[in-house]
Protein backbone atom coordinates (compact mmCIF):
# COMPACT_ATOMS: atom_id res chain seq x y z
CA UNK A 1 0.00 0.00 0.00
CA UNK A 2 2.89 2.34 0.80
CA UNK A 3 4.39 1.67 -2.64
CA UNK A 4 1.13 2.60 -4.33
CA UNK A 5 0.81 5.79 -2.29
CA UNK A 6 4.42 6.62 -3.11
CA UNK A 7 3.84 6.09 -6.84
CA UNK A 8 0.69 8.20 -6.71
CA UNK A 9 2.63 10.92 -4.92
CA UNK A 10 5.38 10.94 -7.55
CA UNK A 11 2.78 10.96 -10.33
CA UNK A 12 0.90 13.84 -8.70
CA UNK A 13 4.10 15.88 -8.30
CA UNK A 14 4.98 15.21 -11.95
CA UNK A 15 1.52 16.23 -13.09
CA UNK A 16 1.47 19.36 -10.97
CA UNK A 17 4.97 20.26 -12.14
CA UNK A 18 3.80 20.28 -15.76
CA UNK A 19 2.99 24.00 -15.89
CA UNK A 20 2.24 24.30 -19.62
CA UNK A 21 -0.08 21.30 -19.71
CA UNK A 22 -2.01 22.67 -16.75
CA UNK A 23 -2.04 26.28 -17.94
CA UNK A 24 -3.04 25.87 -21.59
CA UNK A 25 -3.64 22.18 -22.24
CA UNK A 26 -2.47 19.87 -25.00
CA UNK A 27 -4.76 21.29 -27.70
CA UNK A 28 -5.06 24.76 -29.23
CA UNK A 29 -7.79 26.63 -31.08
CA UNK A 30 -6.73 27.98 -34.49
CA UNK A 31 -9.05 30.36 -36.39
CA UNK A 32 -9.42 29.64 -40.10
CA UNK A 33 -11.15 32.00 -42.52
CA UNK A 34 -11.35 32.40 -46.27
CA UNK A 35 -12.14 35.19 -48.68
CA UNK A 36 -14.64 34.41 -50.16
CA UNK A 37 -16.23 32.65 -47.21
CA UNK A 38 -17.75 29.19 -47.37
CA UNK A 39 -14.67 27.33 -48.59
CA UNK A 40 -14.19 23.72 -47.49
CA UNK A 41 -11.51 23.28 -44.81
CA UNK A 42 -9.55 20.03 -44.61
CA UNK A 43 -7.01 19.41 -41.84
CA UNK A 44 -4.63 16.47 -42.07
CA UNK A 45 -6.87 14.87 -44.71
CA UNK A 46 -10.09 15.17 -42.66
CA UNK A 47 -12.92 17.52 -43.63
CA UNK A 48 -13.64 20.01 -40.82
CA UNK A 49 -16.42 22.09 -42.37
CA UNK A 50 -16.77 25.47 -44.06
CA UNK A 51 -14.73 28.62 -43.35
CA UNK A 52 -14.83 30.55 -41.14
CA UNK A 53 -14.29 28.04 -38.33
CA UNK A 54 -12.17 27.38 -35.26
CA UNK A 55 -10.17 24.15 -35.33
CA UNK A 56 -9.07 22.35 -32.17
CA UNK A 57 -5.54 21.12 -32.99
CA UNK A 58 -3.01 19.03 -31.06
CA UNK A 59 -0.18 21.27 -29.92
CA UNK A 60 2.62 18.76 -30.49
CA UNK A 61 1.92 18.11 -34.20
CA UNK A 62 2.36 20.06 -37.43
CA UNK A 63 -0.90 20.15 -39.41
CA UNK A 64 -1.65 20.39 -43.15
CA UNK A 65 -4.45 22.91 -43.77
CA UNK A 66 -6.24 22.87 -47.15
CA UNK A 67 -8.92 25.41 -48.09
CA UNK A 68 -10.83 24.83 -51.33
CA UNK A 69 -13.74 26.43 -53.16
CA UNK A 70 -14.91 25.50 -56.69
CA UNK A 71 -13.71 28.03 -59.28
CA UNK A 72 -10.81 29.16 -57.07
CA UNK A 73 -7.21 28.04 -56.77
CA UNK A 74 -6.79 25.91 -53.63
CA UNK A 75 -4.92 27.27 -50.60
CA UNK A 76 -2.58 24.94 -48.71
CA UNK A 77 -0.20 25.48 -45.79
CA UNK A 78 1.45 23.70 -42.88
CA UNK A 79 1.20 24.86 -39.29
CA UNK A 80 4.34 24.48 -37.22
CA UNK A 81 5.08 24.00 -33.55
CA UNK A 82 7.15 26.32 -31.41
CA UNK A 83 8.12 26.06 -27.78
CA UNK A 84 5.60 27.81 -25.55
CA UNK A 85 6.61 30.51 -23.07
CA UNK A 86 5.30 28.21 -20.33
CA UNK A 87 8.53 26.22 -20.62
CA UNK A 88 10.09 28.81 -18.28
CA UNK A 89 7.54 27.90 -15.60
CA UNK A 90 8.70 24.31 -15.87
CA UNK A 91 12.34 25.25 -15.60
CA UNK A 92 11.67 27.36 -12.49
CA UNK A 93 8.98 25.27 -10.74
CA UNK A 94 8.67 21.87 -12.37
CA UNK A 95 12.20 20.89 -13.19
CA UNK A 96 12.91 17.94 -15.44
CA UNK A 97 9.77 16.03 -14.47
CA UNK A 98 7.47 18.89 -15.48
CA UNK A 99 9.46 19.51 -18.65
CA UNK A 100 9.21 15.81 -19.59
CA UNK A 101 5.45 15.68 -18.92
CA UNK A 102 4.84 18.79 -21.04
CA UNK A 103 7.04 17.52 -23.89
CA UNK A 104 5.27 14.14 -23.98
CA UNK A 105 1.75 15.57 -23.64
CA UNK A 106 2.36 18.41 -26.12
CA UNK A 107 1.68 21.14 -23.56
CA UNK A 108 5.21 22.42 -24.11
CA UNK A 109 4.33 23.67 -27.59
CA UNK A 110 2.14 26.19 -29.38
CA UNK A 111 0.75 25.93 -32.90
CA UNK A 112 1.69 28.73 -35.28
CA UNK A 113 0.09 30.57 -36.87
CA UNK A 114 -2.86 30.94 -34.50
CA UNK A 115 -4.99 32.53 -37.24
CA UNK A 116 -5.13 31.56 -40.90
CA UNK A 117 -6.80 33.94 -43.35
CA UNK A 118 -6.74 32.54 -46.89
CA UNK A 119 -7.48 34.80 -49.85
CA UNK A 120 -8.58 32.51 -52.65
CA UNK A 121 -7.81 33.59 -56.22
CA UNK A 122 -10.19 32.89 -59.09
CA UNK A 123 -8.87 30.14 -61.32
CA UNK A 124 -8.34 31.30 -64.86
CA UNK A 125 -8.86 28.92 -67.73
CA UNK A 126 -5.47 27.80 -68.91
CA UNK A 127 -4.14 26.43 -72.15
CA UNK A 128 -3.55 22.72 -71.72
CA UNK A 129 -2.59 19.69 -73.71
CA UNK A 130 -4.23 16.44 -72.67
CA UNK A 131 -3.60 12.93 -73.90
CA UNK A 132 -6.61 10.72 -73.34
CA UNK A 133 -7.47 7.43 -75.06
CA UNK A 134 -4.97 8.01 -77.87
CA UNK A 135 -6.42 11.38 -78.84
CA UNK A 136 -4.51 14.64 -78.57
CA UNK A 137 -6.55 17.61 -77.35
CA UNK A 138 -5.26 21.17 -77.54
CA UNK A 139 -7.10 23.89 -75.67
CA UNK A 140 -6.28 27.49 -76.46
CA UNK A 141 -7.08 30.85 -74.91
CA UNK A 142 -7.24 34.33 -76.41
CA UNK A 143 -5.23 35.99 -73.63
CA UNK A 144 -2.36 33.92 -72.24
CA UNK A 145 -1.39 34.49 -68.63
CA UNK A 146 2.05 36.23 -68.51
CA UNK A 147 3.14 33.86 -65.73
CA UNK A 148 2.79 30.80 -68.00
CA UNK A 149 5.96 29.15 -69.19
CA UNK A 150 6.35 28.14 -72.83
CA UNK A 151 7.13 24.44 -73.03
CA UNK A 152 6.86 23.88 -76.76
CA UNK A 153 5.26 24.91 -80.02
CA UNK A 154 3.55 23.23 -82.96
CA UNK A 155 4.97 23.43 -86.48
CA UNK A 156 3.45 22.43 -89.76
CA UNK A 157 5.30 19.58 -91.48
CA UNK A 158 6.37 20.27 -95.06
CA UNK A 159 4.21 18.58 -97.65
CA UNK A 160 5.79 16.81 -100.66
Amino acid sequence: MKKMASLLGVGLVGFLAACATIMHGTRQDVSISSNPTGATVTIDGQSKGKAPLVADLKRKNNHLIKIELPGYAPFEMWTTTKVSGWVWGNIVFGGLIGLAVDAISGGLYKVTPEQIAATLNKQEKQAATLYNDGTLYIVTVLKPNPSWEKIGSLQRLPTH
